[in-house]
């Protein structure tokens, strides 16, 4: 029915397929990282918009009553966008055929690590204290 040549092209395009179709979700998450923010840029008397074109909107804000503020950030640290850890996926793609999905998404899923900022505004929405750690427990959590 196909001649050898095109059995070999077949097999090699159905190969080819395969691989874009099972591989990427690593390639892309090494591509698709979260850059980690320059938290040395925040201190104090800095207002508060300034703080969040920074870092981003908090992920937890309280507002106490004597008007004062405490914003909740959350960031990662070692997960910035990496081309090289994407072409490394993307070769044991290849080489494994796409076997290599089962352990280097697990991989990407696990890398960095989450980290919290919190920050205290005065009245006038100017930071009077900065606090990291690696657990979220400052407002209730």
């Amino acid at each position: 029915m196909f001649s050898k040549n095109r059995k070999n092209l077949l097999a090699a395009s159905l190969l080819l397929l395969m691989i874009f179709v099972v591989s990427g979700c690593s390639v892309a998450m090494a591509l698709h990282g979260k850059r980690t923010p320059n938290i040395s840029n925040i201190r104090r008397q800095m207002y508060r918009d300034e703080v969040v074109l920074t870092l981003g909107e908090p992920i937890k804000t309280l507002t106490r009553e004597d008007g004062t503020r405490i914003d909740e950030f959350e960031y990662q640290v070692g997960n910035d966008p990496s081309a090289g850890r994407a072409v490394g996926h993307a070769v044991l793609d290849l080489l494994t055929w796409g076997a290599w999905e089962v352990v280097g998404t697990p991989v990407e899923s696990f890398q960095g690590k989450t980290c919290y900022l919190t920050i205290e505004y005065d009245k006038d929405d100017k930071v009077t204290k900065i606090t990291s750690r690696q657990t979220l427990d400052a407002l209730g959590n």
